[in-house]
């Protein structure tokens, strides 16, 4: 399998798993609903049995979340391959001469000489 093979399930698996979260989140109840329920709207929440559907949906997106992170450093990590690889792909490295001691350039400017001062010298 090629790096872009991968990083394209990648994506697709991203993809379903921020949309199965986002509907998730958007199913469940918030803090406040509670109160709804002394008016005889408490009584739907029994298709997931007499606890409610708080504790299998809060389960469920946490899961989902952890997938979407473990998903997300899943595709940083083929980034980060992709551009190692397309670094030395193709692209011509030019390399500086190594220069010795001897044939350094001349300085333009001379050595300042010492001055008679009280500040000493670094």
């Amino acid at each position: 399998m090629t790096m872009s093979t991968i990083e394209t399930i990648l994506m697709v698996l991203l993809v379903a798993d921020a949309v199965a979260l986002a509907g998730l989140v958007l199913l469940q109840q918030g803090k406040g609903a509670d109160v709804g329920a002394a008016f005889g709207s408490g009584s739907a929440n029994t298709v997931f049995g007499s606890a409610g559907s708080a504790s299998f949906l809060t389960k469920l997106t946490a899961w989902l979340a952890i997938g979407f992170f473990v998903v997300a450093f899943g595709l940083a990590y083929t980034a980060k391959e992709r551009a190692a690889a397309q670094s030395t792909l193709g692209i011509p490295q030019v390399t500086a001469p190594a220069e010795s001691p001897e044939s350094a350039p001349e300085q333009l400017t001379p050595e300042p000489e010492g001055v008679d001062s009280d500040i000493p010298d670094v």
